[in-house]
């Protein structure tokens, strides 16, 4: 995409550890999904506070659980507690979903109407989703709208990843990261793909030298 070698561009002249990781890494392949924001939101949920591996194996397990017709609001709401709990959710993962379902169903959460709205309204939209915090909303901005210029700072891997490569002492605090990241606006959420992608593959990138795909 034409955006993402422009804010290579921007990344590069602003910010010299970034200039290094992205000659490395090669150019940015995120692949945004703005066609299921449903699905997107699940697997954010599932994955919170639990690895990348044990997260995508809980995914499918629920997939396969709900049947032919895959994740929908209506699935989840149909689909008994022991089955969910069956697929690995926990008690507490188990209700954000049905809350999820169950505010998507009723369209007091508008998935298919977010776009013209800013980030902090989409944020404002989502997080009276149980289960649905800041970080949660970030990743839906991130991966389902495509937003170009978001800094998740709760974000255990950017952290990480920072503290890596810039050679921090520590993790950096929220206040630390937002500091370090400001050469990177407009263009913040690239700036994080990349800090990701330096610790490893980031979901919904395409695989450095394939065509674009489904991720």
């Amino acid at each position: 995409m034409d955006i993402y070698r422009k804010a290579q561009r921007h990344l590069a002249r602003r910010d010299p550890i970034l200039k290094e990781l992205i000659a490395r890494v090669g150019p940015c392949t995120l692949q945004p999904d703005s066609q299921d924001r449903l699905a997107l939101l699940v697997r954010a949920i599932i994955s919170q506070q639990i690895s990348t591996k044990a997260a995508r194996s809980i995914h499918g397990r629920l997939q396969e659980a709900l049947g032919e017709g895959g994740i929908s609001a209506l699935a989840i709401l149909a689909a008994a507690d022991e089955v969910l709990r069956g697929a690995g959710l926990s008690a507490a993962k188990t209700r954000a979903l049905r809350d999820l379902a169950d505010k998507v169903h009723s369209a007091a959460v508008p998935l298919h109407d977010l776009d013209e709205l800013a980030d902090e309204e989409v944020i404002a939209r989502l997080i009276p989703v149980r289960g649905i915090g800041r970080w949660t909303a970030e990743m839906f901005l991130i991966f389902s709208l495509g937003r170009l210029d978001v800094l998740p700072v709760a974000d255990l891997g950017l952290r990480a990843g920072v503290q890596r490569q810039y050679g921090l002492r520590k993790l950096p605090d929220h206040a630390r990261l937002e500091k370090l990241a400001e050469p990177w606006r407009p263009y913040r959420s690239v700036g994080t793909w990349y800090i990701w992608r330096s610790g490893g593959p980031v979901p919904q990138s395409a695989a450095k030298g394939k065509p674009p795909g489904p991720a």
